[in-house]
């Protein structure tokens, strides 16, 4: 088949797929069962959900730390000073510190989202970790129990074996029977002696 008339296949398979067949309203294109359906665009921007994880746990860490407070507060006093201290046309917020006290509010109104995804995805890992700490204490147990019904059977097979101490008992025993025959043996003899 030439490419021509993979070409003219094709048109012919769009042009049926594109015309309305029964159930189908006017010019309307016949949905497709057996094809995945395009990706819809969205307006919103799209983003790797991990790395902002990542990111955001960056940043939630650094604002438990002693050094983001010894940072925050110079700024903040630096901040003061300026505003305070400087000549009048180079103050750019002025004493209720609105612009500070704004600056503050958006610092903490991002802060706030950001530690409590931190601590979601931490929870996300400690679930996981809880998962396989309980999976591996399942194997524990099980193969505990295995163990110590294989040390049962031994026990009750070791019952069964014949022990050096045993052994040596029933040695013994035939020992001291044989002793007894030898001797019902010689007197049976002697008996029989006397006898002739």
């Amino acid at each position: 088949m030439g490419a021509e008339e993979r070409d003219g296949v094709k048109e012919r398979a769009r042009a049926l797929s594109a015309a309305p067949g029964p159930g189908t309203s006017g010019g309307r294109p016949r949905v497709r069962l057996d094809q995945p359906r395009a990706p819809r665009r969205s307006l919103l921007p799209e983003y790797d959900p991990e790395a902002f994880g990542r990111l955001s746990e960056k940043i939630a860490r650094f604002l438990g730390t002693g050094r983001f407070i010894v940072w925050m507060t110079v700024i903040i006093v630096v901040w003061i000073i300026w505003n305070v201290a400087a000549p009048g046309h180079l103050r750019f917020d002025n004493y209720p510190f609105i612009f500070l006290t704004l600056m503050l509010s958006l610092q903490a109104s991002y802060a706030a989202p950001l530690i409590l995804l931190a601590q979601n995805r931490q929870d996300d890992r400690d679930r996981v970790t809880r998962e396989q700490d309980r999976k591996q204490n399942e194997r524990a147990i099980a193969d505990t129990e295995y163990l110590t019904r294989e040390v049962a059977a031994l026990r009750l097979g070791l019952g069964e074996v014949a022990t050096r101490d045993w052994i040596r008992s029933e040695l013994q025993d035939l020992l001291k029977e044989l002793e007894l025959r030898q001797m019902v043996d010689a007197e049976s003899e002697q008996e029989s002696r006397r006898r002739e």
